[in-house]
């Protein structure tokens, strides 16, 4: 198993530390609820340097993330970023991931972390365009400082002017006397923040400086229950669960990141489904009585047919009901459906909702 350059830390601080993606894995410190309610209210600082990242430069750079990407990497200036996917030859998804445009010629792309090989060998396949790749994924850390007050903390560790980065764009700066890091409006939680990505002999000092910088604020560690309950609060999608390779960015609500003025890998798959539409959708939902709705958990009709299974499922702490994303069949998949959800063989009643849940 992996470990990230922060791993001591976590275990000193006492985080609970599970295999994840690879890796040892902090997956909760004070308490998953408690964490979640510090990111919605306060700020959390997270260790997601397990991820992976990929740099593409060089005059065929663009033209190869053109083709492995569904995203119009044409609409990127630099210093903006790109939420996209990488489609498999089957109409599947390789991986979701974030185009960064460093300069002309030179990009930054993230992806997740069970899938750094799988994605490295699908885009190295296709560079035919003699771009320049380089995998830095073990090289790099990555800290998300997220929640409300994350630009006021890390504020008091730049000279930048953070508020003058708008979501989905990014500057290289000095944080905390540590040079070249890419400070990113972008994160998974759907509270705002940072993420930052730097050298991993940086890692320590960075962490301890933020949440020193944070005292004050209420910020503290959190780990990955906190992310996937916070994640899945706002409808955002995680690779193995609610996309895979057997799933279309079309049947995932993906559509938007799905641009059709441009050539790609399964573009004419992905067309068809858009213009005769599709036989299934992954839909938000929420449950109508007691329970909590898991991965793979059955989807039936009134009738207890199977319509469906749930891809990602659990209490929201802010709602404090059971919520769920999940594939369901024609023509159940429409807002304000009746589904049911099977948990312990008892089918709980739940409505089809649009997502963010909070």
């Amino acid at each position: 198993m992996k470990k990230t350059a922060l791993y001591d830390k976590h275990v000193s601080l006492g985080a609970k530390i599970v295999p994840f993606a690879g890796f040892e894995m902090p997956v909760q410190y004070s308490g998953v609820t408690e964490e979640h309610f510090a990111v919605r209210e306060k700020a959390g600082l997270f260790d997601v340097s397990h991820m992976g990242q990929f740099f593409i430069e060089g005059p065929g750079a663009k033209d190869l993330l053109q083709l492995v990407t569904t995203n119009n990497v044409n609409a990127l200036e630099n210093g903006k970023a790109q939420y996209s996917c990488l489609p498999n030859e089957n109409g599947g998804i390789v991986d979701d991931l974030i185009v960064y445009k460093m300069e002309d010629d030179k990009y930054f792309v993230v992806v997740n972390a069970s899938n750094i090989d799988k994605d490295w060998n699908h885009i190295l396949k296709y560079n035919t365009f003699g771009a320049k790749m380089t995998n830095a994924s073990d090289d790099m850390s990555l800290l998300a400082i997220q929640g409300p007050k994350a630009t006021e903390i890390l504020q008091k560790l730049t000279d930048i002017n953070l508020s003058q980065i708008p979501y989905y764009n990014f500057t290289v700066g000095t944080i905390a006397g540590i040079n070249n890091v890419i400070i990113s409006n972008t994160g998974y939680t759907g509270s705002g923040g940072f993420e930052i990505y730097f050298k991993n002999e940086d890692a320590v000092k960075l962490w301890d400086e933020i949440i020193n910088a944070g005292e004050n604020e209420g910020i503290i560690p959190c780990g990955l229950a906190a992310r996937d309950t916070l994640r899945l609060e706002k409808g955002f999608c995680l690779y193995g669960n609610d996309i895979d390779d057997t799933t279309s960015p079309i049947e995932a609500g993906l559509g938007w990141i799905t641009k059709f003025d441009k050539d790609f890998i399964s573009k004419n798959t992905f067309a068809k489904q858009k213009e005769e539409g599709i036989t299934k959708k992954l839909v938000g939902f929420e449950l109508q009585d007691k329970g909590v709705p898991r991965h793979d958990y059955p989807v039936v009709d009134s009738e207890g047919n199977i319509i469906g299974k749930v891809t990602s499922g659990t209490q929201s702490p802010m709602k404090k009901t059971g919520v769920g994303l999940a594939y369901v069949d024609k023509p159940h998949f429409k807002l304000d459906s009746e589904i049911f959800i099977q948990v312990r063989n008892k089918n709980i009643p739940a409505k089809v909702v649009k997502t963010p849940f909070v």
